[in-house]
Order: C-alpha cells, then structure tokens, then sequence
C-alpha cells in the first residue's frame, strides 16, 4: 500500500522506500503545475521503490509518463536514483545545482579502482589502522562500485531563481553543507492553512525535524581544496532560519512548523558538540581517534563498517571548522597528523 499525503495546495507526497536503511524512506513531493507534475527529489534506484513512486503517482490521481520535470535537492541516491527512470518514463527535465551535478558528471566518469584507493589513502591519512583499510586495497580490481551511474541532469538549479514550474512560484535557495549543490526549494505562495509564515520549504536534507543531516567532508580525489562543509552548512541554517516559511516539508520524517526554533536547536547543538570536541583534543588525536571517542547513537564497537568512514568524514569536517576558527590546530611533525586544542 504506497503511503501518500495531501499538504494541500496542489503538493503531495509519497513515501518512496530505501532498501535496508534505518531512514525507511524518502519523501519524494508531487508539484501541480500548467504543464503536468513535477516531482521534488525521485527515491532510491531499486525495483520495489519504482513500483511504489509509480503506484503512488496513480493514487495521487496522475502517472510517471505526465511527469513535467523533476527538481533534485541533493544527488545522493536516496533522493537521485529514479530520477533517469522517470526520465526515460515521461521525457521530463532533470534539474540539479551545478556544484553536485558535476559530482555526478565525477561519479560517471571515475574508474572505480581511483575511488577505492582514493578513500583507502584519506582513511591512512585520517590515521584509520590497516585492518580497517585492508578491503578497500583489496578492492581496488573490482570493476562496479554502486551509485556510480546516476543520471546527468540537463537543467541546473540556479540559486535565486525561480524554476520552471508553469503556475508556481518554487525558488531556488542555495544550502550547502550536507552536499556542496545542496539546495532547498521555497514556494512563494500563501500557505493553503493559512498558516502564518512565508510560503513553505521543500528543505530536503537540510532541516529535519528530529535528525541532524550528515555532516562530512567533499569528497573529490582530483581536487585538494580545503573545505569547510560544517562553515557552509551552520551559514546555510542561518539563512534558512531568516527565511521563515510557514511550513516545512522535508525529504525524511514529517512537516513542521517553527522554522528559525529548528535552526536554532541545530546551531546550538553544532556549537555543543565543537566544544565538546575540544574538549577531547586536550590531547592530540587523529581524525580516526576523534571519532572513536565521539558521540553516536551507538557504541563505536557497534557501529558498522561503512558507518565508521562516515563517521570520521564527520569528524574532521568539525576538525576543519575547529582549525579555521583558530581553536584547534595540526600538531607539527605528527604522522598521521594528529590535532590538538589551541
């Protein structure tokens, strides 16, 4: 039974499955324009997760062939990965800021043997210990690597402007930070409710109601730019927060109102956890111990493999921010380079 939900107004949603993820789904949000729907985000690319957009478009009254356009917040699979089904399926644009479209024009054209050993030597260098890195070295011959064919979009989303949506008012703000193109979508229109605010936010992974989006670094082996994704992201939150949609209508979970009090619950919990880290960097640690004696939702001896290089992506992404605000440093000589409190 595919799970769908009138917000009124002309936009839908459905609840699209991602295959053995604690998320259990995407919210992926049927637009009404002039010209036929056009989807926010699209779901996982798996058989199952197709029959449930497909049924899903049937009971919202439309079908996957009158799809105008599809508008992609970010390009992780879980909101890109039907996106050139229903392409094929109906024709429609596909629609990406350029910051992640050339990450999937990057994912298409990498051999996977670059990527397994690019991750292997950031892991060496994160100080993650050989029994750790060991698979990926092994499994720099293997020729498929997932999610490394997602579609080419053919339309960028330009921040600021509006996007092509006949009858609407949908514009583009620019939100990196869980991904460099990540963008949320405002509709500049009267709230169906009535509810007090400016128009709603297609927020995707950018504001949650309850969970804090993954926070980590860029990842891209031909470039050596030092980022600053946690900068970029509590910028992005600020912004948003200024905004003040009525409502919000995010890719996971539920809507919600009270825009700014999200924001302000995630700046503050972002400023708990740096200090609670500089705490930790009394003494020098490398990214991979940082994250060892972090806080997750679980011990670190139960967390799982992939998870663990999520998690020390995450850490020195705070790790860069700590060292751009002056209060964390690279300790001289120390290989793998270690960091302490400043």
């Amino acid at each position: 039974m595919t799970k769908t939900f009138d917000h009124g107004g002309g936009v839908r949603s459905l609840q699209v499955p991602i295959p053995d993820n604690p998320l259990g789904h995407t919210l992926v949000y049927v637009v009404d324009t002039g010209r036929g729907p056009v989807l926010v985000d699209t779901g996982w690319d798996d058989p199952a997760s197709w029959d449930v957009l497909v049924a899903g478009l049937a009971a919202c009254g439309t079908a996957v062939s009158e799809v105008y356009g599809v508008v992609v917040t970010h390009h992780h699979p879980d909101h890109h990965g039907l996106s050139a089904r229903v392409r094929e399926a109906s024709g429609a644009w596909v629609a990406m800021h350029e910051a992640d479209a050339a990450i999937v024009r990057r994912a298409r054209e990498t051999r996977p043997e670059r990527w397994y050993a690019y991750m292997a030597d950031k892991l060496a260098a994160a100080g993650a210990p050989e029994e750790h890195i060991a698979p990926l070295r092994a499994a720099r011959g293997r020729r498929t690597l997932p999610g490394l064919s997602p579609a080419l979009p053919d339309r960028d989303v330009v921040p600021g402007e509006l996007l092509d949506l006949p009858g609407r008012r949908l514009r583009a703000v620019w939100t990196p930070g869980h991904t460099p193109g990540h963008v949320c979508l405002h509709l500049e229109e009267g709230h169906p409710a009535r509810l007090a605010g400016r128009g709603r936010l297609f927020s995707g992974d950018h504001l949650l109601p309850e969970i804090t989006p993954h926070i980590g670094l860029y990842e891209d082996p031909d470039d050596a730019t030092v980022t600053d994704p946690l900068g970029d992201y509590l910028d992005s939150l600020e912004r948003v927060g200024r905004l003040a949609p009525a409502e919000v209508l995010p890719a996971h979970q539920y809507a919600f109102t009270d825009a700014p009090a999200r924001v302000r619950q995630l700046l503050d919990h972002h400023e708990q956890r740096l200090a609670g880290l500089l705490a930790l960097l009394r003494e020098p640690l490398t990214p991979w111990q940082l994250a060892e004696r972090m806080e997750w939702n679980r011990p670190w001896a139960d967390i799982p493999y992939g998870s663990r290089n999520i998690a020390v992506s995450e850490a020195e992404s705070h790790l860069r921010r700590l060292v751009k605000q002056g209060r964390a440093e690279p300790l001289a000589g120390s290989e793998p380079v270690a960091y302490v409190a400043v």
